[in-house]
């Protein structure tokens, strides 16, 4: 596999300075295809070294399909829209590397820190390069006990407000699912499933809710995007991407394993920020890292749509 070039210092916008690797910044200026991808997945998503090999395997699924990936990080307090290889060894290997959405921004780069991005400062960042797509695993969400903790994702503002193609395995089903998807519409995102009527729940094809817009092609979610535009509409366009089937967990299974880790983080009082990748966690040891083998395959799919829906945006661009 090709390295790509290092990046160049370049100021994408007067308010944010990005440095672009010199592909992406190619691939932008020319109207070809770019697919933003978060790195939280790397830093703390996947275990060593097993999260390097998946970064490397997603920037390569793009390139055979004529798209320029742009993993986003920051680096030494510097937002890098597109990471060479030193980087991503970086953000997969170097315990330093801490997780920053969108209200961590600025404490990391003024601090000239590195952190790996989130849905949400990951969002942000790749349009604030002009970047149109942007594929991850699942979203975050409004959190179960939310009623009394105020729980909720900054994925789910920050979307409101980010006028960019997602393409997402739902959210993750650790999270009040009907409360998210109400969240989603009361804040103006446009959802709609791939190829589904059901809204996906990330380690499952199915969350139990039905998604009311469906698509059949990525050139559908092109169009939906562009139409967004010439009303002036300020968020994003999720693209509900369901697991392949053979791929998901077993729901039985699924569902017994996530009622035991939810009473385990009650009973020891875990809250917060901390629920998240307690649940994760103690979902991949209960079964056995099947789940993990699911999330690398949400992954996967995922990008893969991305890619041909930033080819039709490029396509007819």
């Amino acid at each position: 596999m090709s390295v790509p070039p290092a990046p160049k210092a370049t100021t994408s916008m007067a308010h944010a300075p990005l440095v672009l690797a010199d592909e992406v910044a190619d691939a932008l200026a020319s109207a070809r295809p770019v697919v933003a991808l978060e790195s939280t997945i790397i830093a703390h998503g996947l275990p060593r070294p097993r999260n390097l090999e998946v970064a490397r395997a997603l920037g390569a699924q793009l390139r055979a399909a004529g798209v320029t990936p742009a993993t986003i990080a920051v680096i030494d307090g510097v937002p890098r829209i597109g990471l060479d290889e030193a980087a991503l060894h970086r953000v997969a290997e170097d315990d330093e590397v801490s997780k920053a959405s969108t209200r961590d921004l600025p404490v990391v780069m003024a601090q000239g820190a590195s952190a790996a991005t989130t849905v949400a400062s990951t969002a942000l960042l790749a349009r604030r390069a002009g970047i149109d797509v942007f594929a991850t695993g699942g979203l975050g969400g409004v959190h179960r006990d939310a009623a009394s903790t105020f729980d909720e994702s900054a994925d789910l503002t920050v979307l409101a407000r980010t006028d960019l193609v997602v393409v997402a395995a739902g959210v993750k089903s650790i999270l009040d699912v009907p409360a998210t998807l109400e969240r989603l519409e009361t804040y103006g995102v446009t959802v709609v499933g791939y190829r589904t009527d059901r809204f996906p729940g990330f380690y499952v094809t199915d969350s139990g809710e039905p998604v009311w817009q469906r698509i059949e092609e990525p050139r559908q979610a092109a169009a939906i995007l562009q139409a967004a535009r010439t009303l002036a509409l300020p968020g994003a366009v999720l693209v509900a991407n369901p697991v392949a089937e053979h791929a998901q967990l077993d729901p039985a299974v699924h569902e017994q394993v996530l009622a035991d880790s939810l009473a385990q983080a009650r009973a020891r009082g875990i809250r917060g920020k901390d629920v998240t990748p307690f649940l994760l966690d103690h979902i991949q040891r209960q079964t056995d890292g099947e789940s993990l083998e699911t999330n690398i395959a949400v992954v996967e799919g995922n990008v893969a749509l991305a890619g041909e829906i930033a080819t039709a945006l490029a396509d007819v661009g």
